[in-house]
């Protein structure tokens, strides 16, 4: 399935996308979010989408939100491709970066982006979702794809003088408000075939920047959510972000950082695309 969620911010309905086609499925009287996650929900729409199968379609121009409500946590994990520690000058690690994103800069796929104010270096990041189904805690690397609900393609913008030159941790370059666009889609798990075999690609104003594969991933997806899971729960809903290939502005002699106007749009194979206008 490919959960949607639609209409204006703070408003959103749930939603299905099916061949291509967005549909109301606000009917179904419950939203996607932890509750929906943790008491079966995926089956319970399945199931009801077998009974309703005439819903309304949606129009063309119809805002598309994150396809979930705020997690309690987005989790990211830093230089987990080779290619992007490399362009930054960082050691490969050996086990991985994990820090926070403030659920705060969730915002939906197309949503504009805000440049902070005082910012002389946002940057791009296209990154593989991995949203949690169930509560995992000190879970082994060969369950740890039970407690995966599915991928959904995320954008985690960086403000990187806030992250790198301002001390402390990284939050404070990551979390600033829109830095999180997800969606469009929450694509469940039997609807990829291999998620460390999918193409990530990032343009900005029609150029293309990052063009990567999740193969190349340091720390594949069952470590991530086992690693993650030794620390705290992962409730459902949560969503940890796993990294971005090369190509960032960062990485750039001279660093390339996003201007007003400037156009970003982003895809990972069998997830869906993104676009964003930079606003200051």
């Amino acid at each position: 399935m490919k959960l949607i969620r639609f209409g204006e911010p703070g408003q959103e309905k749930p939603g299905v996308s099916i061949n291509n086609v967005n549909y109301d499925a606000s009917a179904f009287g419950e939203d996607f979010g932890e509750q929906f996650f943790a008491s079966n929900g995926l089956k319970r729409f399945a199931d009801w989408l077998s009974k309703n199968t005439n819903l309304p379609k949606l129009d063309a121009g119809v805002r598309i939100g994150a396809p979930f409500t705020r997690p309690s946590k987005i989790i990211c994990v830093g230089l987990n491709y080779s290619d992007h520690a490399k362009e930054t000058g960082a050691k490969l690690p050996e086990e991985p970066i994990i820090f926070f994103k403030a659920t705060s800069a969730l915002c939906g796929p197309n949503d504009k982006l805000i440049i902070p104010r005082n910012s002389t270096k946002t940057d791009w990041e296209v990154e593989l979702g991995v949203v949690i189904g169930k509560a995992a805690s000190y879970v082994s690397e060969h369950d740890a794809m039970e407690y995966v609900a599915g991928y959904c393609v995320h954008n985690d913008y960086s403000e990187r003088a806030f992250q790198l030159e301002r001390g402390g941790q990284w939050v404070k370059g990551k979390s600033c408000d829109t830095f999180a666009p997800m969606g469009p889609y929450l694509v469940t798990t039997d609807e990829i075939k291999d998620v460390h075999n999918l193409r990530l690609v990032l343009t900005v104003n029609g150029k293309v920047f990052q063009d990567g594969n999740t193969s190349n991933m340091v720390f594949k997806v069952p470590f991530l959510v086992s690693y993650i899971s030794q620390f705290m729960t992962l409730l459902p809903g949560d969503v940890i972000s796993t990294g971005t290939p090369a190509g960032v502005g960062l990485g750039f002699n001279p660093p390339i950082f996003i201007k007003p106007g400037d156009v970003m749009e982003l895809a990972i194979e069998g997830l869906g695309t993104q676009k964003q206008v930079a606003w200051s």
